[in-house]
């Protein structure tokens, strides 16, 4: 979609404090204080979106920080800081949920404080973007509209917060790409049946606001396991195919380098599928890990080596891909 004609970067950052060429120069530190400040910022946003007419948004490329934890490590915060915001609880913070005005504040204020949730958040009325919200670096924020915004400009001065017009924000949408279209229909899980039928697809990554991991291999209805597999993934995810797990976790550790950063994905003994990244400091823990799984894969990690055998892109219920997955 274009671009929306009126943006602005909303900071605590004083314009005058800034060098010739941007960078800011003055006393501010770059974290949230969790207290009056954060509280302006919160207040300056809301009033950019109900000037534009906005009190419904959607989430767009959400992200939680510990979605993709390090191997045996926690997330940050319990429940990804999304714990009361959705019906449903975390599994709610799907690309295309729509929240209300002051969950999509909450949203913010967990971006804002680094410790929880990330994405973008829109609004679009006849097919046509109308709001546009995104969380930058270092408390940078910036609020997109249709509309030119200026009795929120001037209450955001009013809060002690600094909302500068720009030409566009460096977070928009437009920016990125190309995004990975593919549709996960009919075709794509027929195709995921032939080649699990032959023994080649095993194991399917679910990415969304996190991964989760799904095994598909194994003797008996294949069709009626990517049945269930289909009934309970989240909208909008990014799917990829592997080859399955091995049942010869010692090969594995033993074929490792001394030196690697992979994704490990493991079976356990209830038959729980997790994954984690790891590197060679965890090499006791990993070797701890798989002695008591019943099988296992090791991945890489780094875009040119990361070769699922496919990948689709689940679309909505009327057969359109929406989500903007970059591959």
């Amino acid at each position: 979609m274009p671009l929306l004609p009126h943006a602005y970067r909303v900071t605590k950052y004083d314009p005058a404090d800034r060098a010739p060429d941007g960078t800011y120069r003055g006393t501010q530190d770059t974290d949230s204080d969790h207290g009056p400040v954060e509280a302006a910022y919160l207040a300056a946003i809301d009033a950019f979106a109900r000037e534009s007419g906005v009190d419904l948004l959607t989430v767009r490329e959400p992200q939680v920080f510990g979605g993709s934890a390090h191997f045996g490590r926690e997330p940050a915060v319990e429940g990804y800081g999304l714990t009361g915001l959705f019906p449903d609880g975390p599994a709610g913070f799907h690309d295309g949920t729509r929240v209300t005005l002051p969950v999509a504040l909450e949203l913010v204020r967990g971006m804002l404080r680094g410790d929880g949730p990330y994405c973008r958040l829109e609004a679009a009325e006849e097919g046509r973007d109308v709001f546009a919200l995104q969380v930058g670096w270092d408390l940078y924020v910036y609020v997109g509209s249709r509309t030119a915004c200026g009795a929120a400009v001037a209450r955001a001065r009013e809060l002690g917060i600094f909302a500068e017009p720009v030409e566009v924000s460096p977070y928009d949408p437009e920016l990125d790409g190309p995004y990975e279209l593919r549709a996960a229909d009919e075709g794509f899980w027929e195709r995921v049946r032939a080649s699990a039928a032959r023994g080649e697809a095993g194991l399917v990554e679910e990415q969304h606001a996190w991964t989760r991991w799904h095994r598909i291999e194994g003797g008996g209805d294949v069709g009626g396991r990517l049945g269930a597999l289909r009934a309970g993934l989240t909208p909008r995810t990014l799917l990829n195919v592997w080859p399955g797990l091995s049942a010869d976790t010692a090969g594995l550790i033993a074929g490792l380098p001394e030196e690697f950063s992979l994704e490990c994905v493991w079976e356990d003994a209830d038959g729980r599928i997790s994954g984690g990244l790891v590197d060679e400091e965890d090499r006791a823990e990993l070797v701890e890990v798989l002695a008591g799984a019943r099988a296992a894969a090791l991945l890489p990690v780094y875009a040119d080596e990361r070769n699922p055998l496919f990948t689709g892109v689940l679309p909505d219920p009327d057969g359109v891909v929406r989500a903007r997955w970059q591959v």
